[in-house]
């Protein structure tokens, strides 16, 4: 690794304009945001329909930053934060694999500078003075009962999803029933990751909305004394955490919301402080493109003047499979057959990034099962389907020697930004008119249908003043529809809302579909990690 002044020097970032934390970290004050001149082209880099086969998206993001770096272009990837409950869980670490990884993986993947527990901290406390202004009766109306705000920790645990709490006696507070969510589906980690600044973070944390008073009237982080406190405890956090990618390229890696119960994008303070300095900046965003790119679309880039010039979508041979109806131990099995089914979700999803106006790139990401033929026709199929390009991508045994012509091809996508942005529904359109163009143009569905829950909510949202706010939604990963089971490109069927929250700091409304949680549980098998005698992880 090269100590972090190389790699902030080489950015254009002077020694005296970040702060390090050790010899592979730093923070970098918001400060240095636009103080360039420079804006340079942002690439999203998303992914098909995520399978358990992999897709490769963060490898193909950190790959292809090094290749940017080998054609000789000035380049910064930035990065959502690991969180610690798919790292114990199922998913495992978030910083790429093979040849094209951040560095130092550990510590970016385990604690890393201790934004994710800042987060946690300012949660949990704004949920401890609700829950002592309502027990206290400060607030006329408020009541224990009227809460809405749930308490989050950063690892996976069924048995917290619903609990009771004010178990113990009178002294304790009254016996209440509330639930855990998991630390990257907390507001604040949302709020921090669309904060512009301190002052812009002070006043989303203002509107958190903790409950009701009168059973109608939001109560905020504001009325119950929560948020300079909350300040303290995030005045750090929102500063990005510069580190580097295996090549030595410089990374942001800053916030972590998850992609299908939050939406699922770094830090907008990290997006612009790399597009101050890098030519080019490619952005991770969570999940397939149904999601994590939906959601920087609508709710990252249009309230942010960050406009993307290209889009990378991530695909494989083996995930294309997948989505065909071939089973995980097949995958390896030459098939152009289960290729050719698999590929109407690559296709839809192609068609959903263009309808926004830009320029897709294919990044085939290849194993070493794949065939040539196999590959052409995801090539040909990708071409088809409107791509501007589709080409291989062997990052993770080349590192940015296996992105070079990826990299030639991006350059030259990013020449045809377009001039407006074509968003799929207006601010001004009703929420369930959101759903409803959400679930036509991008789940494909035939329709939309809501609880008597989801409905009473979304219509109390519009009456209290939030209809103009975007849709974030809370569904499966792993299907472009509410329901895991339906791969490819689901049809013939209606998209199920089952309820709604408000997540109104954050600047959005947050429905559910389906049966998606807000806390996952931990596998059967759950991903099991050691430290050798030199104090090196083991099991990333």
């Amino acid at each position: 690794m090269r100590p972090i002044q190389d790699v902030a020097n080489e950015l254009g970032i002077n020694t005296n304009e970040y702060i390090p934390l050790g010899k592979y970290k730093a923070k970098v004050p918001l400060d240095q945001i636009g103080t360039t001149g420079k804006t340079g082209d942002l690439i999203v880099v998303t992914g098909i329909t995520p399978t358990p086969a992999g897709e490769g998206k963060t490898t193909t993001t950190v790959g292809l930053a090094q290749g940017l770096g080998r054609i000789g272009k000035s380049v910064a990837a930035t990065l959502r934060e690991p969180s610690l409950g798919p790292i114990f869980g199922i998913k495992g670490g978030g910083t790429g694999g093979g040849k094209s990884i951040v560095e130092p993986e550990d510590e970016v993947n385990i604690h890393f500078t201790g934004d994710a527990h800042a987060v946690g901290s300012a949660h949990n406390l704004l949920a401890a003075l609700t829950d002592n202004v309502a027990q206290r009766g400060l607030i006329p109306g408020f009541f224990p009962e009227d809460i809405t705000f749930r308490r989050v920790t950063d690892i996976e645990e069924r048995s917290l999803r619903s609990v009771i709490t004010g178990i113990g006696g009178n002294s304790n507070a009254p016996l209440r029933e509330s639930g855990f969510d998991i630390v990257t589906a907390s507001e604040i980690m949302a709020i921090l990751a669309l904060s512009s600044d301190l002052n812009d973070l002070r006043s989303r944390l203002e509107k958190v909305v903790v409950g009701y008073s009168n059973r109608s009237n939001p109560v905020t982080a504001s009325d119950v004394g929560a948020v300079g406190s909350m300040m303290a405890l995030l005045r750090y956090a929102i500063q990005p955490n510069l580190v580097q990618t295996t090549e030595g390229q410089p990374v942001l890696v800053h916030t972590g919301p998850f992609g299908n119960i939050a939406h699922g994008c770094c830090s907008v303070v990290a997006d612009k402080l790399a597009l101050s300095y890098a030519d080019y900046v490619l952005t991770e965003a969570g999940f397939g493109a149904d999601l994590g790119f939906e959601k920087f679309m609508h709710i990252k880039a249009r309230y942010n003047d960050l406009e993307p010039s290209a889009v990378v979508i991530v695909a494989s041979t083996r995930a294309l499979k997948s989505h065909g109806g071939v089973s995980a131990k097949k995958l390896s099995v030459p098939n152009v057959e289960a290729v050719n089914a698999g590929m109407p979700n690559l296709s839809h999803l192609i068609g959903v990034i263009r309808s926004f106006g830009l320029p897709v790139v294919v990044a085939i990401n290849k194993f070493s099962g794949d065939t040539l033929e196999e590959i052409e026709y995801v090539k040909e199929g990708s071409m088809s389907a409107g791509a501007f390009a589709a080409v291989e991508s062997r990052v993770f045994d080349e590192g940015g020697a296996g992105a070079i012509e990826l990299a030639e091809a991006l350059v030259k996508a990013c020449d045809l930004k377009p001039d407006n942005i074509n968003y799929m529904y207006s601010e001004e359109d009703s929420l369930v008119s959101k759903i409803e163009s959400l679930a036509s143009r991008i789940y494909n569905a035939d329709g939309v249908s809501f609880t008597a829950a989801a409905k009473r909510s979304l219509a109390n949202f519009e009456d209290i003043g939030w209809g103009n706010l975007p849709i974030c939604m809370a569904k499966t990963h792993l299907s472009l529809s509410h329901l895991k089971s339906k791969k490819g490109l689901p049809s013939d069927y209606i998209f199920r809302v089952s309820g709604a929250r408000a997540s109104v700091g954050a600047g959005f409304i947050y429905p559910t579909a389906g049966n998606i949680m807000t806390m996952p549980g931990l596998p059967g098998n759950p991903r099991a990690l050691d430290v050798n005698d030199a104090g090196e992880i083991l099991g990333l």
